[in-house]
This record gives structure tokens, C-alpha cells and sequence, in this order.
């Protein structure tokens, strides 16, 4: 369970869309706070963005050692990197902060979700099985868990959602093939993709940044 509220930066007018972003393992909410200054105008003035911390658990494969995590990784084989059970409460999670959002009467159509590694992962498989159309979603140096059940749960509502994918060519911690195989899973049911690799490992990149923005002006800016 996790008792943490998460960050949430107001913007300096009344918000017209908000945007969920996950962080990755052994990280907090405040990982990507700083990356909001980075975005023009049209994509802060009026976006709320919510930042929520991980809950902490142990993480098999580093030993049991207790970290914020969005589900435990048992295996260095990434055939069986995400356990089901933590993923999907994860999901649970997220999806209460899109009813919060709801709640404060955005339509689900200005809510997008992002992520970074593991919260990449949780943004792709909530957001792809949730149950009204959201703006979009951005995954970034991560892949889709749980691929082998995504055809009978993907939600038609979210059919349409543009998708931002990139990764480093370089990254040591979820290989560039991993994403390639989310890239082609997700083309091969018709999903609208905008796909980058950057020459970078694990991390983000100046470059990526700016093509986000670029995304994120076209996805919900200007309200």
C-alpha cells in the first residue's frame, strides 16, 4: 500500500489538462519534477502535473532490498521482468488518480499518463486498458508488461490515443530490442505511434526533451 500523496504542481492558470508521470525504480515522485520547467508555455501554463511516489517494497533481483518500485523484478531474464500481481496494482493506482482528476472535472480526454522505465510501463498498460479515451501517452526507455493478455483487455476507448516511444540506443537496463518488440506489438494492432531512439543509456536526453514538447504541444497544449 502506499500513504504517500504524490506531488502535484498547479499551474499559474486554472488547469485545463493534467498529466500523471510515473518515475522508475528506486526513484520518487520528485525524479521528473524538474523537467516541467524545461516544456514551453502552451504545455505548463495550464497543465496540472501530478508526480506520485512508488509504494516501497522489496525487489527480488536487487537482493530484496526495499525501494519504491512499481512491482517487484524477479528475474534478470526479461522474458520475466514484471510480476503480474504488482503490475496490476500499479494499475490500480493510477487509475485512482485519473478519477481524481475526473473528479476535478477534466474530461479523461486531457489527462494523459507518462512514465520513465517501470512507470513507463505501468503508464503503457493502464492507459491502453482504461476505460474512457485519455489525450495520450508517454513511455519513456520502458516496454509493455503483461503483453500476452493485452488483446482480450485493451479498452476500444483508447484505440485512437497517441502513443510517444523512445529509447536510449545504449541502455544497459532495458534493452533497446525490448522496446522494439512493444513497438512492433502495438503497430501490429493499429496503434497511433510516435517512436525515437537517442544515443544515450538509461536516462534522458536534451534531444528527447525537446521532441516531447514538441508532442506534448500537439497532444494537449493550448487547451
Amino acid at each position: 500500500m502506499n500513504d504517500d500523496p504524490p506531488l502535484v504542481i498547479e499551474p499559474p492558470e486554472p488547469a485545463t489538462a493534467s498529466i500523471i508521470w510515473l518515475h522508475g525504480l528506486g526513484a520518487d515522485g520528485h525524479d521528473f519534477e524538474p523537467i516541467v520547467a524545461e516544456f514551453g508555455d502552451s504545455v505548463t501554463r495550464d497543465v496540472r502535473y501530478v508526480f506520485p511516489h512508488a509504494p516501497r517494497i522489496p525487489v527480488t533481483i536487487n537482493g530484496g532490498t526495499v525501494m519504491r518500485a512499481w512491482y517487484d523484478i524477479t528475474d534478470a531474464d526479461l522474458s520475466n521482468r514484471a510480476d503480474e500481481s504488482g503490475v496490476r496494482a500499479s494499475a490500480g493506482i493510477l487509475e485512482g488518480l485519473i478519477d481524481e482528476e475526473l473528479g476535478k472535472g477534466l474530461p479523461s480526454t486531457r489527462i494523459l499518463l507518462a512514465g520513465f522505465s517501470q512507470g513507463g510501463a505501468i503508464a503503457l498498460h493502464t492507459g491502453l486498458r482504461f476505460r474512457q479515451p485519455l489525450a495520450g501517452i508517454l513511455a519513456l526507455s520502458t516496454y509493455l508488461p503483461l503483453q500476452e493478455s493485452a488483446g482480450e483487455e485493451f479498452q476500444e476507448a483508447n484505440r485512437n490515443i497517441p502513443i510517444f516511444l523512445a529509447h536510449g540506443s545504449q541502455d544497459p537496463v532495458i534493452p533497446l530490442a525490448l522496446s522494439e518488440r512493444t513497438r512492433q506489438f502495438l503497430a501490429s494492432l493499429g496503434y497511433r505511434l510516435q517512436c525515437h531512439t537517442y544515443p544515450m543509456p538509461h536516462s534522458v536526453c536534451p534531444e528527447e526533451i525537446r521532441d516531447i514538447t514538441i508532442w506534448l504541444q500537439r497532444v494537449i497544449g493550448d487547451g
